[in-house]
C-alpha cells in the first residue's frame, strides 16, 4: 500500500499521498512508517543486537542527561507533517520543550534523533531518513552501525547535515548541541553478549 486513489472532478482517478489519519488507521499487524505520503513496511521485529544497543544507549543518555531531556525510545511515532510519520530508535527532547508531545506521539522537532541500522533499514536511514531529517529541521541525527560498531553524527547547518564526525571505539561521543552527552561506543558494543549464530 504505497497511495491511496481518489477521483478528481474530471472521473479520473489519481494517485494521493496517504496521511497520519490513513496511518493511524490500519490494524494489520505490521509497524510501518509514513515518508512522503508512502508507507514504508518496518521488519518484523529488531535483532537482539539492536535491541542491546538502544537499551546501553538510553541508559547512557539517561546518566548524564535525564534532568535536562527527556529520552524516548521506539515504537514512539515522530510527526514531521501530515505525510511523514518515522519511528526512530532513540529520541532527546529538552524539558523545556515537552510542548511538542502530544497523545499521537511527538508533534514537533525533537532536539536529537538516533536511527541503529539493520540490513532493511539502511538505505531509508541514510537516504529517505536522512533528507527527511535535515528538511524537517531536526539539529542533530545519529546513524549507528551495529556491524562496525560506529556512530555517525550529523549536524545540521544551513538545512543540510554535514557528517562531523564517526566515533568508534574508546572515542567519547560528545555534541556541541547537547553537552551532557558523554559515552564511547566501546563501551556500548562489550555490552552486547555472545549470540549464537542461528
Amino acid at each position: 500500500m504505497t497511495s491511496k486513489p481518489d477521483k478528481s472532478k474530471s472521473g479520473l482517478i489519481r494517485e494521493q499521498p496517504l496521511t497520519y489519519d490513513d496511518y493511524a488507521a490500519l490494524d494489520d499487524g505490521n509497524r510501518y512508517e509514513l515518508l512522503g505520503g508512502k508507507l514504508e513496511l518496518m521488519s518484523p521485529a529488531p535483532t537482539i543486537k539492536h535491541q542491546v544497543i538502544s537499551f546501553e544507549m538510553q541508559k547512557r543518555m539517561a546518566s548524564t542527561c535525564e534532568l535536562e531531556y527527556l529520552i524516548l525510545y521506539s515504537p514512539v511515532d515522530l510527526i514531521l507533517s501530515a505525510t511523514d510519520v518515522c519511528q526512530p530508535d532513540l529520541v532527546m527532547i529538552h524539558r523545556t520543550r515537552l510542548d511538542i508531545l502530544s497523545a499521537r506521539g511527538i508533534e514537533g522537532i525533537p532536539d536529537l534523533v538516533v536511527e541503529i541500522l539493520s540490513p532493511s533499514s539502511l538505505k531509508r536511514d541514510k537516504l529517505r531518513k536522512l533528507k527527511l531529517y535535515a528538511a524537517s529541521g531536526i539539529p542533530e541525527y545519529w546513524i549507528v552501525d551495529p556491524a562496525g560498531g560506529t556512530l555517525e553524527q550529523h549536524m545540521l547547518y544551513e538545512g543540510r547535515y554535514d557528517l562531523c564526525n564517526i566515533y568508534i571505539g574508546d572515542e567519547s561521543v560528545r555534541s556541541e548541541r547537547i553537552a551532557c552527552l558523554s559515552f564511547t561506543m566501546e563501551d556500548i558494543m562489550n555490552s552486547i553478549p555472545d549470540l549464537p549464530n542461528k
